[in-house]
């Protein structure tokens, strides 16, 4: 690990718990590119992890830092997401500059990193989320490609071994019980199935994304028990 200091943070609230581990793609063109906006002040941005291609893995802020990465977002209802996570920043191009598959080496990277995070902090399952899942309006990372579900089998977040057959409910209020700001539905059905769904962003609520929807709500339920 290198230490890559970046000046963008400030204090958690004293009573902040962390809580949250978000995820995201930096969505430009090189590791030097990102590194420099990360650590760049004017810039107003950082992460506390990034995680070039290669596997090299730069901590940029503190974890009892508040690092500045998610912007603009809701999860559960709680809007103050930079206040209670950490934030794992992955380089890739993104949807603007060639989004690729992630390579072996930077998930090979990842995983250990998220395991250590969660053995240090009370993350349940549900708050293992991406970018595009607290900010659904504004944000598409880590994407489509982004591989949830080996990291659910090595122990980081949620992932449905098989859909629930039983649809019954609204699935907007299960997706919301989920923990998606719903008010737009279809950005917020369309990230749910950018994670979960990803041969189909049509933000159409069909009956395959109905079950998805149950089969992860109900795993959310549990997560809570």
């Amino acid at each position: 690990m290198i230490e890559s200091l970046s000046p963008n943070y400030n204090e958690r609230p004293a009573e902040a718990s962390i809580d949250m581990l978000v995820l995201h793609y930096t969505g430009m063109a090189t590791c030097e590119d990102a590194l420099d906006r990360l650590c760049k002040s004017d810039a107003e941005v950082s992460a506390h992890y990034l995680i070039d291609e290669d596997g090299m893995v730069h901590k940029l802020v503190p974890e009892d830092n508040r690092a500045w990465h998610a912007g603009v977002a809701s999860w559960r209802g709680e809007s103050n997401i930079n206040d209670r996570s950490v934030g794992i920043e992955l380089v890739n191009p993104g949807h603007e500059f060639g989004y690729r598959d992630f390579p072996d080496a930077q998930l090979a990277s990842l995983i250990p990193l998220c395991l250590d995070i969660l053995s240090r902090h009370p993350i349940p399952a549900r708050n293992v989320v991406g970018h595009s899942d607290v900010s659904p309006t504004r944000k598409q990372d880590p994407g489509e490609k982004f591989p949830w579900a080996r990291l659910a089998a090595a122990g980081i977040g949620l992932w449905p071994t098989r859909k629930r057959h039983d649809v019954s409910g609204d699935a907007l209020i299960h997706l919301s019980d989920i923990g998606y700001e719903v008010s737009d539905h279809v950005a917020s059905i369309t990230a749910f199935q950018r994670r979960y769904r990803p041969v189909d962003l049509s933000g159409a609520l069909d009956d395959e994304t109905a079950a998805l929807i149950a089969a992860v709500h109900g795993l959310s339920v549990k997560d809570q028990a």
